[in-house]
């Protein structure tokens, strides 16, 4: 009868230190996820907020996008891929469905607030630069998710088709195609502000 409370004892006393054991596991695991996610930032967050620079019209809507992608990033370590290009690549597409999710909410939104009001009055503006900033982000505004995302890094990143195929995980045929279409429908909205061209 003396045995028992000395195995209950002896069990408790296993049982402990696995359980402290395994909270240290765990401690270190949670230190280096966060290692990892320090050295994802460090490593990726100024090409992702040149990225988000251009995919959105104002900084402080850059500076939510990248924040929003390592959130992302933190809430689900274990996805991210191994090696600095995966790494980048999956950052990349994550910032751009992010803001391809916003875009189809703020497609709704829009659609949404358009049939419930009246024509808007087309306004003047002399500043034509502005008129031509708003002009291009409009047009931009216009493409599908996708195209916009090939066309801001391919025109103005300067990324390659081999790149930006990479990148956002799709062909380089499919990549060009999106380049084509998307020059000829942002030459088609633009087309007003620009006149006829030959």
């Amino acid at each position: 009868m003396n045995g028992l409370p000395l195995a209950i004892s002896d069990a408790r006393a296993r049982r402990d230190a696995r359980a402290e054991h395994g909270l240290r596991t765990g401690e270190s695991d949670q230190a280096a996820a966060r290692d990892r996610l320090a050295a994802l930032f460090d490593a990726h967050h100024q090409r992702l907020y040149r990225l988000a620079r251009r995919l959105v019209p104002t900084t402080d809507d850059a500076l939510d996008l990248v924040q929003e992608t390592f959130l992302r990033a933190a809430r689900t370590p274990t996805s991210i891929p191994a090696g600095v290009g995966d790494e980048q690549a999956w950052l990349v597409r994550v910032l751009v469905n992010i803001r391809r999710d916003q875009w189809r909410k703020a497609g709704v939104r829009n659609r949404v607030a358009a049939e419930s009001r009246e024509p808007a009055v087309p306004v003047t503006d002399a500043e034509t630069s502005l008129v031509a900033r708003t002009a291009i982000w409009s047009a931009l505004d216009a493409l599908s998710p996708r195209r916009r995302a090939v066309v801001v890094l391919h025109e103005l990143d300067g990324l390659t088709v081999k790149d930006v195929s990479a990148l956002l995980g799709i062909s380089a045929m499919t990549v060009r195609w999106h380049l084509s279409k998307g020059r000829r429908d942002l030459a088609r909205i633009l087309k007003p502000f620009i006149g006829e061209t030959e």
